[in-house]
């Protein structure tokens, strides 16, 4: 996997800024890579953009 910058992941607007359980997202061409916002250096799983499109349309509707 290649390095994704900094400055390309995010969190969800739902995230408090408490801590907790929360998922940063990095939307990269053609993939999107998602870690544990409390280990930056831990695993990233990665996802073809149109995969995780249709996970997020999925868990909306859920």
């Amino acid at each position: 996997m290649s390095t994704v910058p900094e400055s390309a992941w995010f969190k969800s607007s739902y995230s408090s800024g408490e801590g907790g359980e929360c998922v940063e997202v990095a939307d990269c061409p053609g993939i999107v890579h998602v870690r544990d916002s409390k280990d930056e250096a831990g695993p990233v799983l990665s996802f073809a953009s149109g995969r995780w499109a249709a996970f997020i349309e999925f868990a909306a509707q859920n």
